[in-house]
């Protein structure tokens, strides 16, 4: 049936061409002879519409000048293809993915342990820490170990983490409230997205 695609892709032997190997990376885009529609709309590797032809004259404009024919888009009739390196084309898309991921375990949860004994030099290095990772849009769970008789002290604890939370409360919000757990007083805070918008125009002005 005209303009009828599949995406399916076959294992290639030992012998298979440069071509057929980039058929064999392919994880989702038809990629030359994959590609089943009579006709397509070409598009060339700098972006300019070819026009309308027959795919087999799009193969043959791809091979002659060193491109593999890839289907972009199936949404039109006829579908729309363009000339790239392939191989390229899917490094690309796989490091901008790599990149993604990576900014998004950044993104994640950040911790920070503390003792309620702390002097004031050591809150005040906490206290930046705990701003720079929120500024950053990370979540942050701070956490007051208590250790024996400590644990008589829990308000103190608690009255240390909601200091936290008031010299930061441009910055961030409560997911939690601070919460006895065992030995341990848990708060966590999740960053204001206007507040981190504003720092980074600030620092890009």
């Amino acid at each position: 049936m005209k303009g009828r695609i599949t995406t399916a892709i076959t294992k290639n032997n030992s012998n298979s061409n440069s071509n057929s190997n980039n058929n064999s990376s392919n994880k989702g885009l038809p990629v030359n002879e994959q590609i089943y529609a009579k006709e397509v709309r070409l598009i060339s590797e700098t972006g300019e519409v070819l026009g309308v032809m027959p795919t087999s004259e799009a193969l043959r404009q791809a091979r002659e000048n060193g491109f593999d024919l890839v289907m972009v888009t199936n949404a039109s009739s006829p579908p729309v293809c363009k000339l790239l390196d392939y191989g390229r084309h899917r490094y690309e898309l796989d490091k901008r993915l790599k990149d993604a991921r990576k900014k998004q375990h950044s993104a994640g949860l950040k911790e920070i342990t503390l003792s309620y004994k702390i002097g004031e030099h050591d809150y005040q290095v906490r206290l930046k820490r705990l701003t720079q990772f929120l500024e950053a849009g990370h979540k942050v769970k701070m956490t007051v170990r208590l250790r024996g008789r400590e644990a008589q002290h829990s308000d103190l604890a608690i009255q240390l983490l909601l200091r936290f939370s008031t010299d930061t409360e441009e910055l961030s919000a409560f997911e939690r409230e601070p919460k006895l757990e065992g030995q341990r007083i848990i708060m966590i805070l999740n960053p204001k997205k206007d507040a981190i918008k504003k720092e980074k125009k600030v620092h890009e002005s």
